[in-house]
């Protein structure tokens, strides 16, 4: 598909803080883009705006609010007039064996990741539908292969992807297209987060090639933005990715006798291994839910 020009569209990034979203932000904005940035940490969401290249503002929600969300929706429209581009980046992860993980981090991460991409779709849909504009759900490897000590975040990202083709199929003779961008292991404070873990990052590195690699963020942004200006179905942040949704079908039963290989080597380490929220946006998610609290 032909390539969409950037310059005065319209786009709307949550999870914009840092790592993905906040890089994503800058290449929009270089190529022309207003740029909305949502996410938890307002100060840092201000200096990213700040560093912008063109008109960009900063929201502070969070995207399981309904009523946040759909604020934000409403004076992203005022600011701007219209909105162009969603892409629903916004994530947390956390790791380790499911029956020993915090319930309460675990149930964080499907509400983050898959119930809080649904709200974001909600809020802005309806002026996607008036611009006939394109969603980004950014999805994972981990929708597209089970892994163990993964279950939250696998599970939230096979929800997405499948919750963003049911959206594709709804939408799409409104004019709004739908993407979903999958990424493996890459260079951000997640994945560094979870690497902290000697369990979880020694179980990656023994991942098969090329799964087991971290790859550098500007390429698979880079990737990312190109889906965006081509209104893409699928977009991959690394090249082989493509390839294993010919083969996602076998993927369950051979993770699943490997898996149990792996485990089994790794027994004597996982007894009372406890892993809250991972990396800085994790913290930043787990300070604003205490704040909740308070």
């Amino acid at each position: 598909m032909s390539r969409v020009s950037l310059e005065g569209q319209v786009a709307v990034v949550t999870g914009a803080a840092r790592g993905v979203g906040e890089l994503l932000a800058r290449k929009l904005s270089a190529r022309g883009a207003s740029v909305a940035l949502v996410g938890l940490e307002p100060d840092e969401l201000k200096q990213v705006s700040e560093r912008l290249h063109g008109d960009s503002d900063h929201w502070h929600a969070d995207v399981t609010d309904h009523e946040a969300m759909a604020r934000v929706a409403r004076e992203v429209k005022e600011r701007f007039g219209k909105v162009d581009i969603v892409v629903a980046n916004a994530g947390v992860a956390t790791g380790g064996p499911f029956v020993e993980s915090d319930p309460e981090s675990w149930r964080r991460v499907i509400e983050v990741n898959l119930i809080g991409s649904a709200v974001t779709g909600r809020a802005f849909l309806p002026l996607l539908m008036e611009s006939r504009g394109y969603l980004l759900q950014i999805a994972s490897l981990a929708a597209i292969t089970p892994a163990p000590m993964m279950s939250a975040y696998c599970a939230s990202k096979s929800g997405v992807e499948a919750y963003a083709h049911s959206l594709r199929a709804e939408v799409g003779y409104r004019g709004v297209r739908v993407g979903v961008g999958y990424l493996s292991w890459t260079d951000t404070d997640m994945v560094r987060g979870a690497d902290q873990n000697d369990v979880m990052r020694e179980l990656r590195q023994r991942l098969p090639w090329p799964s087991n690699k971290t790859y550098p963020l500007g390429p698979a942004v880079d990737r990312i933005v190109a889906g965006i200006e081509r209104r893409s179905s699928h977009v991959y942040g690394q090249w082989w990715l493509r390839g294993m949704q010919g083969v996602r079908g076998y993927l369950p039963a051979l993770i699943g006798t490997v898996g149990q290989r792996e485990m089994r080597r790794f027994a004597d380490r996982l007894d009372g291994m406890r892993t809250g929220l991972v990396g800085a946006g994790g913290a930043a998610d787990e300070q604003a839910s205490t704040t909740r609290r308070d």
